[in-house]
């Protein structure tokens, strides 16, 4: 990320003061439009405004796609329909679905009426029907397309006219008369087979592609296992439809990977540092009030085990090592299904075969972590053995409990189609509070009476 000096900026701020917008188009040449939207970060919205107007519609474009979502949102919101869609002349078609999905639907009809060229303002709206997190709603329709009867003179025709409008070519993809994908066609092949027949004798068959309705994460897993730097995107029957490129997969995992560390933190929405001070509230809050729930109860609990607290206060000291201990269990647990589940190396499918292996886990944790506080009051700690054998016995069971719910509950949630990150954070910590709090008063209790320690 590039870091402006306030020597920079008080000079960007001087030069928009004075209105030189000579001075600023020469500043602003010399930056890539990624450094261009961080430059906007730290200036006033009115001061972004006025340097963004000063750029070409192709780099203004790129800028836009550059900014984040809440300051693009800021300059779209200051900006004619008209202008929006000379913007998106210049943007790749899945790049200008992007920017459209974020709009009110009727500010998308209207920018749609004033898109120039026909073709792309249809495949936008072909586009604008798939689901966001599906490869359809992430691919463009950018790319070049030959039929595999044509000879390689007619091909390298074709190929011509077709890129004149492309910033980057990754892939040329062969389909048959009914569109199909058929197989791409290296460009070595132009090369060293210049008079070849038919495109389809010398393309690889069977190339690796998607399905529009593919979730996005395991589209991001096939470009990881391939190598890929782009890929086909097929309809149902395997005609052509588009291509996703590694630089979108990239952007989306990254938005994920956040959206998963914010639900795992116990924060309901996507929210950043930039953020009002409402907003940043109302995405902590609940998880906050449910934890304040869960307190309540353990207290009431706690309450009901007044008692045997006050015959043995002993018992209080450890309350604490008991939920720590596991919700710190079941965090672990959970963090290996959820990361598991994101790379590709668990399949809900192995539900029990997992669960028997985190078991296995959990027994030989819970007998260390036992055994260890047995040792420690056994030795150190002067009370009854009562209290040590209640306190290491509630302290295996509880966490034996976490490693389960741990391990269960992230795999029930991906099978339920929900987020299994929600697993990871408050959910996990807070129910084996509460559980951990009744197996430590049932356990205690249970052996105190039947010891003769208890009143």
């Amino acid at each position: 990320m590039k870091e402006y000096s306030e020597e920079y900026l008080d000079k960007i701020r001087d030069i928009i003061r004075a209105n030189d917008e000579k001075a600023a188009r020469e500043e602003l040449a010399e930056l890539h439009p990624a450094d261009i939207a961080e430059l906007y970060q730290d200036l006033e919205l009115e001061e972004a405004e006025y340097l963004y107007k000063l750029l070409d519609e192709e780099t203004a474009a790129d800028v836009l796609m550059e900014l984040d979502e809440d300051d693009r949102m800021k300059l779209l919101s200051h900006m004619p329909a008209e202008e929006i869609a000379k913007q998106i002349d210049h943007l790749d078609t899945d790049d200008a679905v992007d920017l459209i999905q974020q709009l009110d639907e009727d500010d998308r009809d209207e920018i749609l009426s004033h898109i120039d060229d026909v073709e792309q303002a249809g495949d936008i709206i072909d586009l604008l029907k798939y689901d966001e997190d599906t490869a359809g709603g992430l691919m463009g329709t950018e790319m070049i397309v030959v039929n595999e009867n044509w000879s390689m003179p007619e091909c390298i025709k074709q190929m011509r006219l077709q890129a004149e409008d492309m910033d980057e070519i990754y892939n040329v993809y062969v389909i048959d008369d009914d569109g199909k994908l058929k197989g791409v066609l290296p460009l070595k092949e132009l090369i060293t087979h210049p008079s070849v027949s038919k495109i389809k004798h010398v393309m690889e068959d069977d190339p690796v592609s998607v399905k529009a309705d593919t979730p996005i994460d395991e589209v991001a897993l096939d470009f990881e296992k391939y190598d890929l730097v782009a890929m086909p995107v097929v309809d149902s029957i395997g005609r052509l439809l588009g291509r996703i490129t590694v630089d979108d997969v990239m952007d989306q995992v990254r938005e994920s990977s956040e959206r998963d560390y914010q639900l795992a933190s116990g924060i309901s929405s996507d929210v950043d540092a930039e953020d009002s001070v409402f907003a940043q509230c109302k995405a902590r809050i609940p998880w906050l009030l449910i934890g304040i729930g869960s307190g309540i109860l353990a207290s009431l609990i706690l309450s009901g085990f007044e008692v045997q607290l006050q015959a043995v206060t002993a018992l209080a000291l450890f309350i604490p090592i008991i939920g720590g201990t596991g919700g710190n269990i079941g965090v672990q647990a959970s963090a290996i299904v959820v990361q598991s589940l994101a790379n590709g190396t668990l399949d809900v499918k192995n539900f029990a075969r997992q669960l028997g292996k985190e078991v296995r886990v959990g027994l030989l944790n819970a007998t260390v972590i036992a055994s260890v506080v047995f040792l420690y009051n056994l030795f150190f700690i002067p009370h009854d053995f009562g209290v040590t054998i209640s306190v290491s016995i509630s302290l295996f069971c509880v966490a034996m409990f976490a490693t389960i719910l741990g391990t269960a509950v992230p795999l029930t949630l991906e099978k339920l189609k929900i987020n299994p990150a929600l697993a990871t954070g408050p959910f996990i910590q807070i129910s084996n509070d509460i559980v951990g709090l009744l197996i430590y008063v049932g356990v205690s209790t249970w052996i105190l009476k039947m010891l003769g320690s208890a009143g």
